[in-house]
């Protein structure tokens, strides 16, 4: 979704491409305009762009997924085998937000919110990612035509209300540090996903209930938890940086019974 960027746009952002007015009052139907936040979702704006001439240059039959962040841990496949258990990341750079806040109140730590928590993004539960990976597959464009884009949310929401929902089930309180991203304070995020649920998804939404999957999951492997990690050592830029200079990564406590497992 970071190819979109995460201002308010003032309506809805639509699966890839956008009806405008040229000049000479001509219409045409273009790609969405990029505008990134960062590095890693400038990545992403570049690939756009190459889908675009490999499908015109080649004939290629090509469908861009832009996803929202996901979080939870298991689909039905992986839950068959500990071994097949998914990556869960909870540190300040990879960790994605809503599992780093389940993992920190299941841990007992204050949950690390961002500036104000104001910024609205996408969500998506990992097995509807897999799902909508199967629909993408099985729907391909035909051959000859453009590029395929489809928004792969469930549901937008912003980041202090998922905090305060995490911090209602299991009794931490949230703690607003400085914002190490260089991003809006605040904004809205209204995103067209029609083309998937039309496909047939019935997204997994936050209000399912699911959280238990994610915190059994921080219980069971509550041993690796290393406090150190949980707050953001990265910084985007050099004000950033200045900003975050009081966070200090030892200060970060676990529970009492998390603190005689983990080494």
């Amino acid at each position: 979704m970071g190819v979109y960027g995460y201002g308010t746009s003032g309506g809805e952002i639509p699966e890839g491409y956008i009806d405008v007015t040229l000049p000479g009052g001509r219409e045409a139907n273009i790609l969405h305009p990029a505008h990134p936040g960062s590095v890693y979702h400038a990545t992403k704006c570049l690939d756009a762009i190459l889908w675009q001439f490999y499908q015109k240059n080649d004939n290629l039959r090509i469908t861009d997924l832009h996803q929202g962040i996901v979080w939870g841990t298991n689909t039905p496949q992986t839950s068959l085998d500990d071994r097949l258990v998914n990556r869960f990341d909870y540190d300040g750079d990879y960790g994605t937000v809503l599992n780093r806040f389940l993992m920190q109140g299941t841990m007992g730590v204050p949950l690390t919110v961002y500036g104000t928590g104001g910024q609205t993004r996408a969500f998506i539960h990992v097995t509807d990612t897999a799902r909508c990976i199967e629909i993408a597959i099985n729907n391909p464009p035909e051959k000859g035509e453009r590029v395929e884009i489809l928004n792969q949310i469930a549901e937008t929401r912003r980041v202090r209300d998922i905090a305060e929902m995490v911090a209602s089930m299991t009794g931490v309180e949230a703690n607003f540090i400085p914002n190490p991203r260089q991003e809006a304070a605040e904004n809205e995020l209204d995103v067209a996903n029609r083309k998937f649920r039309s496909l047939g998804l019935d997204p997994i939404t936050l209000d399912t209930g699911l959280f238990e999957e994610v915190t059994e999951i921080v219980e069971k492997y509550k041993t690796r938890c290393d406090p150190k990690m949980i707050l953001p050592a990265s910084f985007w830029n050099k004000k950033r940086a200045e900003e975050c200079a009081s966070l200090d990564p030892n200060s970060i406590k676990l529970k009492d019974d998390a603190k005689e497992t983990v080494a």
